[in-house]
């Protein structure tokens, strides 16, 4: 039996490591978790070449039983002499009383008990947390080890049974959508047999699965907040907004606010647009009301407001968000999400901002995107309408109403260009496993 080792930051790369070095034979007899990721032991079985067949020595066998005879000898010697040793300090010893003599006797102050240290009391609870820490990691290693290989069985019986079904996993694969988001399109196709007419069908129902607003949100008009992290490019997609509506509408029904005193430059560069437009333009403050600054604009049919791309962590973000879902403010907030971003990326900013009532979102730098399936996919996963599509930094000539067709035509344009391997298919359907399992949980 061959055992090895492995060590990687998770459990779907150490099992890529097993499966490498010693083969799809190999069987898992141990895993933990080490500083840095997780460490695999495996084995392998495999016959053992079988030992030659020794000669034996007559005279190697007659010195080894001379030797094996002196010992015997010489622990028995010493047996005997440790026993004359025993009768001769008895002997000696014979007539002396065998109570020791009285000590002087003198007054001893009693100590009193000393309590148990708090520390002792604590000790067997500290040590029953760590034993349960330890436990708790042990069974998160063997989940993830068992999802891993209940992913790479699925994957492989999915190619076996149902070839066509694998074909358009792996198509879905290379536009980037979320497998949930793949699961559910191909659920629907699942009866049709003539491969184009169901990957037109599949392509059909992602379109419209994008929701867009009935009505664009510069004509519907009212208080319109871009939301998001720093770098989404909310700035620029105000300033191309505002530029469109002052080209169709002029620049007195129009005012622009701006939260962002946190980011150098961002003052500055809203008043310079205003001048541009000839738009007023109204600084708030932190610790100021949003909705006293916003009240003399009232007369305005649209007041375009720009914020500040805050960490999560920061108690300003919080303040921010308080200010922008008042009641009193009625304000339409839209998530400006980078199409350049992580699936990561998007998930955490939309859980940051939904905070104050998010009633769609924004699409920017189509343009420099490799790949339009993870923004696509939250925008459907959370049901947020796609308001605009900006994909150039012309203002306001690369601001677009979006079209569902035409965003699937371009997620479809965009499609990387090699096939997913198998250890990225095995991994998906295994993410598949894992966010079933915390559903049921």
């Amino acid at each position: 039996m061959q055992v090895k080792r492995f060590f990687a930051a998770d459990m779907r790369q150490a099992m890529k490591l097993v499966r490498d070095e010693l083969g799809a034979d190999a069987a898992i007899i141990a895993n933990r978790r080490v500083a840095g990721g997780v460490e695999l032991t495996a084995a392998l079985d495999y016959q053992m070449p079988s030992e030659p067949v020794r000669q034996p020595n007559a005279e190697l066998e007659a010195e080894l039983r001379k030797t094996q005879a002196k010992i015997a000898s010489a622990h028995a010697e010493l047996a005997v002499r440790a026993a004359g040793e025993v009768v001769k300090d008895r002997q000696l010893f014979a007539n002396e009383p065998l109570v020791a003599p009285e000590l002087p006797t003198s007054k001893v102050t009693a100590r009193p008990q000393v309590p148990a240290q708090p520390a002792a009391v604590a000790a067997a609870p500290a040590g029953d947390s760590r034993a349960l820490d330890a436990m708790r990691h042990e069974l998160n290693g063997l989940r993830e080890l068992i999802e891993v290989q209940l992913g790479s069985f699925a994957w492989t019986q999915m190619q076996s049974q149902r070839p066509q079904q694998a074909n358009l996993w792996r198509r879905l694969q290379r536009l980037g959508l979320p497998a949930e988001i793949a699961r559910a399109l191909l659920d629907k196709v699942g009866q049709v047999q003539e491969p184009r007419q169901a990957w037109r069908m599949v392509l059909a129902y992602l379109a419209h699965a994008i929701k867009t607003p009935a009505q664009e949100p510069l004509e519907e008009g009212g208080v319109i907040a871009l939301v998001g992290p720093a770098g989404m490019g909310k700035t620029t997609t105000l300033a191309k907004m505002a530029a469109r509506y002052v080209l169709k509408y002029g620049a007195q029904h129009v005012a622009l606010v701006s939260m962002d005193s946190y980011r150098i430059g961002a003052q500055e560069q809203l008043k310079t647009l205003g001048r541009i437009l000839n738009v007023s333009v109204t600084q708030v403050d932190p610790g100021s009301s949003l909705t006293q600054a916003v009240a003399p604009l009232a007369k305005k049919r649209v007041i375009l407001i720009d914020t500040a791309g805050l960490p999560n962590n920061d108690p300003a973000l919080r303040m921010q968000l308080e200010a922008l879902a008042s009641r009193g403010l009625k304000s339409k907030n839209y998530l400006v999400m980078a199409a350049t971003s992580q699936s990561q990326v998007l998930k955490a900013a939309y859980h940051s901002y939904k905070r104050c009532g998010l009633v769609g979102c924004m699409l920017t730098k189509l343009d420099e995107a490799a790949s339009l399936g993870e923004v696509l996919g939250l925008a459907i996963s959370q049901r947020l309408p796609v308001a605009y599509l900006a994909d150039g930094p012309r203002i306001p000539d690369d601001l677009h109403v979006p079209r569902s067709h035409q965003l699937v035509s371009r997620a479809v344009a965009l499609q990387a260009p090699e096939e997913p391997s198998e250890d990225a298919m095995a991994d998906m359907f295994a993410g598949l496993y894992n966010s079933s399992a915390r559903r049921v949980g």
